[in-house]
C-alpha cells in the first residue's frame, strides 16, 4: 500500500542520508521523494511516498521520531491531501509532428519552456494521473528525456503541520 508521509525536519546537514537510511535498513524502496524549506526558517519539509505494509511503516515511523532532528511526522490522507508532481519532458519534434505535440500539451494544460528544431521541452505539473497520461500520449513520439521531482504533498483546509507543533 502506497504511504505518503510529511516530515518536519531541522535544517541540518545529513539529516536526508539518515532519513532514506532508515527506509532502506528496513529494506523499503523511496518511490518518491521531494525536501524543501517550509515556512518556518530554519526547518524544511520532507515528502516521502513509500509501498509498504502499515506495520512495518508504523516501525519506521517511530524510529523517524526518535531522530533529534525530526520535528514531526505526519501520513497523509488521500483524500485530504493535495498532491502535484512536477516534470519536464524533452520530446522529439519533426515537421509533421510539432503541431500535434504542441496541442497534446496544451489539452493537458502543459507549457511549452523550450523549443528547438528537433526537440520540445515540456512543463507540466498535476496529479499523478496526469501527469502519466500525458507521457502515454507524447511516447509514440519519442522521449527524449525525464526529469521529474518528487511528489508534494499538502493537507487540504486550514490546519497546518507546523501550527500542530509551534502555537504562534
Amino acid at each position: 500500500m502506497t504511504h505518503v508521509l510529511s516530515l518536519l525536519v531541522e535544517d541540518k546537514p545529513g539529516l536526508l542520508t539518515r532519513v532514506a537510511g532508515l527506509f532502506a535498513r528496513r529494506g523499503f524502496n523511496i518511490e518518491s521523494l521531494a525536501v524543501g524549506a517550509s515556512e518556518i526558517p530554519g526547518l524544511s519539509r520532507i515528502t516521502v511516498v513509500v509501498d509498504v505494509e502499515e506495520l512495518p511503516l508504523e516501525q519506521v515511523t517511530k524510529q523517524l521520531n526518535k531522530l533529534v532532528n525530526v520535528i514531526k511526522i505526519v501520513e497523509l490522507d488521500p483524500v485530504q491531501t493535495v498532491e502535484r508532481e512536477h516534470m519536464l519532458i524533452k520530446v522529439r519534434v519533426d515537421n509533421t509532428t510539432r503541431s500535434q505535440i504542441l496541442e497534446a500539451a496544451t489539452l493537458f494544460r502543459a507549457r511549452i519552456v523550450d523549443v528547438a528544431t528537433d526537440a520540445l521541452v515540456i512543463e507540466v505539473t498535476g496529479d499523478t494521473a496526469k501527469v502519466e497520461a500525458l507521457l502515454r500520449v507524447l511516447e509514440p513520439y519519442g522521449i527524449k528525456e525525464i526529469a521529474q521531482s518528487g511528489l508534494l504533498a499538502i493537507g487540504r483546509g486550514s490546519k497546518s503541520i507546523t501550527e500542530r507543533v509551534f502555537k504562534n
